[in-house]
């Protein structure tokens, strides 16, 4: 199997469009996504269309479950409150029905898939720390979970007892490892690197690889304006923040 890991979409339908068209030719037997098809963006009901229309295997996102109403964003900063409430206005009732039913987490055989943490996927926490990985690795009953949030690519894996840190975009998955794999964002990298985030996972050869591309941001900018969205969420495409 050759999956398509996708992740922090953020209603960014020119970034997610170079995702899609990066992937035509690789082969991709399904589609995952580790949670914020909405949020932040202006075009949340086209990519909510799209994954839909690619059959993804979805999880939920906090901005998912906010434009749900489904969690209070009491805890949302001022932007990101914002995008919300102007998504809960622009997106119909058939995508809040499935926004708000997308489970928390979802397993396989071969990987778990959670947006924030598997020890406390409820409250959306960042896996930033050691601290977080080795509580999720420890509840992998798997050898791979898949996730995202922090919109920043990166590995936590577990070798000999020891859990280590890697920003390497691929590597050869190891039998008796566990690996904790941050997929970046497809809408909004927070990396210092504008271009969209995507993971490839090829279940045969057991590579993993996080692939960047670049897409059309001013679009996607005058967009984010245009739609009356905070200036800040345009801004911070073009610098990857």
């Amino acid at each position: 199997m050759r999956y398509a890991v996708l992740g922090d979409i953020h209603a960014n339908l020119e970034a997610l469009n170079a995702v899609c068209g990066a992937l035509e030719g690789e082969n991709i037997d399904k589609y995952l996504c580790v949670g914020d098809l909405a949020g932040y963006g202006a075009d949340p009901v086209a990519c909510i269309r799209k994954m839909r229309q690619l059959k993804a295997v979805t999880v939920a996102g906090n901005h998912d479950w906010a434009a749900a109403d489904k969690i209070d964003i009491d805890d949302f900063n001022d932007y990101a409150r914002d995008a919300v409430l102007w998504t809960r206005e622009t997106i119909t009732e058939a995508d809040k029905d499935f926004l708000g039913f997308l489970e928390l987490i979802y397993r396989s055989e071969d990987f778990v898939m959670v947006h924030g943490t598997l020890t406390a996927a409820e409250d959306f926490d960042y896996m930033t720390d050691f601290f977080k990985a080795a509580r999720t690795l420890a509840a992998m009953t798997v050898q791979l979970c898949f996730l995202g949030h922090s919109h920043v690519a990166g590995t936590f894996f577990e070798r000999k007892g020891k859990i280590e840190y890697d920003t390497n975009s691929a590597f050869k998955i190891e039998p008796d490892n566990k690996y904790v794999i941050n997929v970046g964002s497809v809408g909004q990298p927070r990396d210092g690197n504008p271009q969209a985030a995507y993971c490839i996972y090829d279940t045969r050869s057991q590579n993993i690889e996080i692939r960047r591309v670049s897409y059309d941001v001013k679009t996607a900018q005058k967009k984010i304006l245009a739609a009356g969205l905070p200036e800040l969420l345009a801004a911070r495409l073009e610098e990857g923040r």
